[in-house]
């Protein structure tokens, strides 16, 4: 393997480190940083991924709570529980666990959490801040990749970033903070032409897809930074989107899957629940 390996599991956990001494820091000052879970339904992914946010609280020492509601759940029923959130001043961050079951509108949801217990970054007022520039909450995918790029000395600035994906989870934020830092950005999806004569010209390439080794080392520029956020299962095993093996002979640095970005996705949530519980002062 040519390229370098971005360790996502060693940053995160000196990340989660430095989060848990904080955490002790705003508990002796009267603060316990708490953070509340909509988990709806039975979805198998969901109740792994809810697990780890808790493991991941329990370990930083940041309160956590799980509301798990039916699949069968109406519209009103989720949204009375959002509101309730909000209003409990003990509640400093707020995550409804996605997807959601088709019958329910995840929009609406999302666009009544508390912009400031918006821990998951997606309300639009802190799109709009990441937008423009101003604090706020970033979805902490996103925010994990530019802190692995930033831990392995890889600067954006002057480089061309091409991410793959136009969700608004990871590949809208993530060009906007490439923007930010510095990078020429490319956007590319599903109805982009001549994929590959773009991403070749990337020097960060960011695969957000959603589709098992759908990079392939053609697709990539020898010396690349090559940041893989996919998540596929693929007989019975994780893998990502980029097809690692073959990539990892071009690239310059990449990301395993697992043991990459999504390590990272949870530290960051950690931090911005101690932001959310710092703003507040409760």
């Amino acid at each position: 393997m040519a390229a370098t390996l971005i360790d996502g599991r060693a940053v995160a956990k000196a990340f989660k480190e430095e989060i848990a001494q904080r955490t002790q820091v705003m508990i002796a000052q009267g603060v316990t940083p708490h953070l509340a879970v909509v988990l709806v339904g039975e979805n198998p992914a969901s109740q792994v991924y809810v697990r780890n946010k808790e493991n991941g609280c329990i370990k930083a020492g940041i309160r956590s709570t799980v509301i798990r509601l039916e699949e069968s759940c109406t519209q009103q029923e989720l949204e009375d529980t959002v509101k309730r959130l909000n209003e409990d001043e003990s509640v400093h961050g707020i995550l409804v666990q996605l997807p959601l079951p088709r019958h329910l509108d995840e929009a609406a949801v999302l666009r009544l959490i508390d912009p400031d217990k918006d821990v998951d970054g997606f309300h639009a007022m802190n799109s709009g801040r990441l937008m423009n520039g101003q604090p706020g909450f970033v979805p902490c995918t996103p925010l994990g990749v530019m802190k692995l790029l930033e831990q392995y000395g890889i600067d954006p600035k002057g480089k061309h970033a091409v991410v793959i994906g136009r969700s608004n989870i990871v590949g809208k934020p993530m060009a906007m903070l490439l923007l930010a830092a510095n990078a020429t950005v490319t956007i590319c999806h599903s109805r982009t032409q001549n994929l590959a004569e773009i991403t070749r010209q990337a020097d960060i390439l960011v695969a957000a897809v959603g589709r098992a080794n759908f990079v392939t080392a053609d697709m990539v520029r020898p010396g690349a930074a090559v940041i893989d956020v996919g998540i596929n299962r693929v007989d019975g095993k994780i893998v990502g989107d980029v097809d690692f093996d073959a990539v990892a002979e071009v690239a310059g640095y990449i990301t395993p899957v697992p043991g990459g970005v999504g390590q990272m996705t949870i530290a960051m949530l950690l931090a911005n629940t101690l932001d959310a519980a710092a703003k507040r002062g409760r």
